[in-house]
């Protein structure tokens, strides 16, 4: 039986168990080491992933010269976490911008695929003629959107939901063509259910300043500040990534850790001592520690602090998941007839395909394939299609085929394929989300803290971001540093 002593109990240096070698796990552990070392305080720690290799859903793989995400592709640059750690790490130059030169994205609709209008912010129209000539809409679909200018804005903070407010300030062809299969499709998230608090603030912001969507995007046209002269670096897009892929950052992170890691290993239980915590592990080992970061799915920690929390637990698995995937598929650029020049296409729940969108990840990206193919995701699952995520391999592949040949008219055999399934992996953030989370940290007893995707934002810069936090408030518990 392995075990490492809690500082408390032996005269050592505080111990911290961090659970869970995801990007947020990751975080915790990097900022943790960071500001232990910038503060000059003696701090001992131990990470532990119960799989095989660290990193979580930043899985990139590379076949016969093309890069295969398997998991998240990118990072958006809107929110610095994301960026500042790229530059902590030292691995700026392995930046990537989004090929800009392809920048649009098709929507599904009508059997067809139709461009999104030019001018469209998020999901906000801000220029006429694009927006009047597109076929995307109807005449009173247009109509009915460029209401919002004149309905009066919601002024209080309370929740509602993502297609509650759509319907309220854009309505239902809004809903329909752009909302759902763009803003809910980020969170793999139903429309009905998802909470604009927790997932799109920024709406109800400008909702709350300006009375109007519209207005609102307008003035932030307006106001954008002009970019800074490169002198030479590289440009930033929206979206960056990183040319050898995604996973490149969890193990540019992993190579800076000096504490111990544990892979292959879970924890099954948590049980409260008199100072700090006991950890019990699945190869019969235990960890002491005198603070413990739980940087895994919801439900995960609810079992493991089930014995010493059940009212804890209990209110963990309230946060609902679902199940997602995406299917990597290449071509020869000559069987693809279409010109690529868009990042991909959204579909509306209501087209009713069996898939939810997909990229063209060499149209988007460069450094994805070589010249002469394109490389497809598609991304099946979620609370839309589950029985598609539940079929066997062969079946998957057939059917994704088959959606491919009716939207996009390939009918040759791709050159490979890649499935990537994660079961149970994408947190619902339904209304009343954020107090809920509130509630949660809350509840958790003393040296105990929750961080990842389940919490307070699903994307990388999220998840660094609530790593760094952690790292800083268990600091603060531990030495009371400012």
């Amino acid at each position: 039986m392995v075990t490492i002593d809690a500082g408390a109990e032996t005269g050592k240096a505080p111990h911290v168990v961090i659970v869970g070698g995801g990007i947020a796990g990751l975080s915790t552990a990097y900022y943790l080491q960071k500001e232990a070392d910038n503060t000059g305080r003696a701090l001992r720690y131990t990470l532990v992933e119960s799989a095989s290799r660290l990193g979580g859903k930043l899985l990139t793989e590379h076949v016969d010269g093309f890069t295969v995400e398997g998991g998240p592709d990118s990072f958006i640059t809107q929110k610095p976490a994301g960026l500042k750690l790229v530059s902590e790490l030292g691995i700026e130059d392995e930046l990537i911008a989004t090929q800009d030169k392809n920048k649009g994205v098709f929507v599904y609709q009508g059997g067809k695929l139709k461009s999104l209008p030019d001018g469209v912010m998020l999901i906000v129209p801000t220029e006429i003629m694009p927006f009047a000539l597109s076929s995307l809409f109807t005449p009173w679909g247009k109509l009915r959107m460029g209401m919002d200018m004149f309905l009066p804005g919601r002024q209080d903070d309370g929740d509602e939901t993502l297609a509650d407010f759509i319907r309220r300030r854009l309505g239902n062809e809004a809903l329909d063509r752009l909302a759902e299969p763009l803003m809910a499709g980020i969170y793999n998230a139903e429309a009905e259910d998802q909470s604009i608090m927790a997932t799109f603030p920024r709406f109800r912001a400008i909702e709350k300043k300006h009375g109007s969507l519209i207005r609102g995007m307008l003035a932030a046209r307006r106001n954008r500040p002009a970019p800074p002269p490169s002198n030479g670096a590289k440009p930033r897009t929206v979206f960056m990534s990183l040319r050898p892929g995604i996973s490149a950052l969890s193990e540019a992170i992993a190579d800076t850790l000096n504490g111990e890691i544990r892979t292959g290993v879970s924890v099954q239980t948590i049980a409260a001592l008199e100072q700090g915590y006991r950890l019990n592990l699945s190869d019969g080992g235990r960890l002491l520690a005198d603070a413990v970061v739980l940087a895994t799915p919801a439900y995960v920690t609810a079992n493991m602090v089930e014995a010493m929390r059940p009212d804890l637990a209990d209110s963990l698995r309230r946060i609902r998941y679902v199940s997602t995937g995406t299917l990597s598929m290449a071509y020869r650029r000559a069987d693809v007839a279409h010109d690529m020049k868009s990042f991909g296409l959204v579909i509306p729940r209501s087209a009713g395909r069996q898939i939810n969108a997909i990229t063209w990840t060499s149209s988007k990206w460069p450094y994805r394939a070589p010249d002469d193919a394109v490389l497809l995701r598609v991304f099946f699952g979620g609370s839309r299609h589950p029985e598609v995520f539940a079929l066997p391999d062969d079946e998957l592949l057939a059917v994704v085929k088959g959606e491919i040949a009716t939207i996009m008219g390939v009918t040759t055999e791709p050159q490979f394929s890649r499935i990537y399934r994660w079961q149970d992996a994408s947190p619902q953030y339904d209304v009343g989300h954020l107090d809920r989370v509130s509630a949660l940290e809350a509840a958790c007893p003393l040296g105990l803290f929750l961080s990842g995707s389940a919490y307070r934002g699903v994307g990388i810069p999220d998840c660094i971001a609530q790593g760094e936090a952690s790292a800083r408030t268990v600091l603060q518990g531990l030495y009371s540093v400012p």
